[in-house]
């Protein structure tokens, strides 16, 4: 994929995120994978007026070779889920309110969520009955050290299609920009359902489903 291309659609997935509430106050970050390297979204731009200025090329260890403006902090994280996963093109990272508040109720390392026919929007899930776990890592400001976390748990458990992070969001992979907005949007509506069943049953913070 030529990084125009891209570009083009990180645009595009910017104002559809925006317009569901996914990315307030400049938050998130976009990328792709693309022929020379990786795209990704400078820092401090509404994601819903993304233009060619507000993104940065970068070769395929890393290094800027394109773009103005000052480089995320979480660059890095976008790198390393790249290359953990050789199938993803695409990583969106939001703050949506369902996504930031479920990983602060779920003291454990995981989102399971299980019973939801909308988990076979996600690639690879054919069933309801599947238990679609999300892995939580606790926020850091060292990056290095919280791509290493993500990592170390890819290791033994392989990360398919995003993880969360603590009191933060959600970072959502997928093969192509339709694939990872149809993940997104199925996740948000299964944190969103499992948001409102938490509250109408009542169950204790840190009780995992």
């Amino acid at each position: 994929m030529h990084n125009n291309t891209a570009i083009s659609e990180l645009i595009a997935a910017g104002k559809w995120a925006s317009q569901r509430g996914w990315v307030p106050a400049t938050g998130g970050n976009f990328s792709a994978r693309t022929e020379s390297g990786f795209v990704v979204t400078a820092s401090g731009f509404d994601k819903g007026q993304l233009g060619s200025h507000t993104f940065i090329e970068l070769d395929h260890v890393g290094n800027r070779t394109r773009g103005a403006g000052r480089p995320s902090a979480e660059t890095e994280l976008h790198l390393s889920m790249y290359k953990l996963i050789p199938s993803a093109n695409f990583v969106l990272h939001t703050h949506s309110v369902a996504a930031t508040v479920l990983s602060r109720v779920i003291k454990g390392h995981s989102l399971n969520l299980q019973g939801y026919e909308m988990q076979k929007s996600l690639a690879g899930v054919s069933s309801h009955l599947d238990t679609l776990s999300i892995p939580i890592f606790d926020n850091h400001q060292d990056i290095d050290h919280l791509s290493l976390l993500v990592s170390d748990h890819h290791l033994h458990t392989p990360i398919e299609h995003a993880v969360l992070i603590r009191g933060h969001g959600l970072y959502v992979v997928g093969r192509n920009s339709k694939e990872v907005m149809r993940h997104l949007e199925g996740l948000e509506f299964l944190f969103s359902c499992e948001l409102e069943r938490l509250k109408l049953e009542g169950i204790q913070a840190g009780v995992n489903p």
